[in-house]
């Protein structure tokens, strides 16, 4: 009787015992299987710009370090770039030697070429007059019948010749006054302009060697190091503008409903101890096909896109760096 009775009461023992492991395990399993709180967690960004060179070079000096803080019109780096200084040393010859021959093609003749053109000139107004004085005594002559046609032709002929060497003379004297002729002068202004041309191109590859910052930012990355070559284009360095930052945050579409464009809300950032921040909308747009799709349902009746949801600081948060976590509560 008594071990029957131990024996129903261990039964009842281990089956209260049963139901409250059951009861335990169903409590914590509603606790652990309950749907939490969304959680959004976004990025910081910020606006980066390359800086290059147009022209290949060798780094001769950097005048920045990574982290440090450069204004628009700093001097970030110097490149060595001996080729470029030839090719100076080239155009500024040929702009001088351009110079040279467009002053030439102004000036004209020489003072001694004139002079010596002008007294040609004069020593042919003096055979014409001698042979216009010869050329009348024959003719007077010839008229009263002492001297034959035949003297008067010829000295008809030599008062001609005499008339067209004085007119030669002139044009030769002429020309050498008044320098070379308009296209010429046209011609050897052009040459000039092109020298010209050539050394502001030179001039421009030069100012190229000096690698200015064109906006205010912090350097984040320097890629050659002192001593090596770089081509042109090739990336230098980059430039942080710290003050244009903005938070990204990749959102499943069934939790855009206080996300839409223009809408304000509240984020915390952990590395900032937790920091409250508001942050406006300003850019909405689907990731397309290759981002993650969920499905409802597990029949999959249809399927939530991920849209890339940009938001910019109300304000200016002191200490927010590229790169921190950015958190929403939904």
């Amino acid at each position: 009787m008594v071990t029957t009775k131990s024996q129903n009461s261990n039964m009842l023992l281990a089956f209260l015992t049963l139901l409250g492991v059951i009861a335990i395990v169903a409590v914590v399993g509603f606790f652990m299987l309950r749907k939490g709180p969304e959680i959004i967690q976004g990025q910081a960004e910020v606006t980066e710009y390359r800086v290059s060179s147009k022209v290949p070079g060798r780094i001769l000096e950097f005048r920045v370090k990574e982290g440090q803080s450069v204004n628009a019109g700093d001097t970030l780096a110097i490149l060595e770039a001996p080729d470029v200084m030839a090719k100076m040393e080239q155009a500024r010859a040929a702009e001088a030697a351009a110079q040279a021959q467009n002053e030439k093609a102004i000036k004209g003749a020489r003072k001694e070429q004139i002079q010596a053109a002008y007294e040609m000139w004069q020593k042919a107004q003096a055979g014409v007059t001698i042979a216009e004085k010869s050329y009348q005594r024959i003719k007077n002559l010839h008229e009263q019948g002492v001297m034959p046609a035949q003297k008067l032709d010829e000295v008809t002929a030599q008062r001609d010749a005499a008339i067209a060497t004085e007119k030669a003379a002139k044009a030769q004297y002429t020309m050498a006054k008044n320098g070379a002729e308009r296209e010429d002068k046209m011609a050897a202004e052009a040459l000039v302009n092109r020298a010209k041309g050539a050394v502001a191109e030179v001039e421009s590859y030069i100012k190229e060697t000096y690698l200015i910052a064109p906006a205010a930012g912090e350097v984040s990355e320097i890629f050659p190091k002192v001593g090596e070559l770089v081509g042109t284009g090739a990336p230098i360095m980059n430039i942080a503008e710290l003050n244009n930052m903005w938070v990204t945050f990749n959102v499943r579409e069934d939790l855009l409903k206080d996300l839409t464009m223009g809408t304000e809300f509240e984020a915390i950032v952990p590395a900032l101890d937790n920091k409250t921040i508001k942050l406006k909308v300003y850019y909405l747009k689907d990731l397309g096909s290759y981002a993650a799709w969920k499905a409802t349902k597990t029949t999959g009746q249809f399927d939530l896109k991920t849209f890339e949801v940009k938001a910019s600081p109300m304000e200016k948060v002191e200490n927010l760096r590229p790169g921190m976590s950015v958190v929403i509560d939904k």
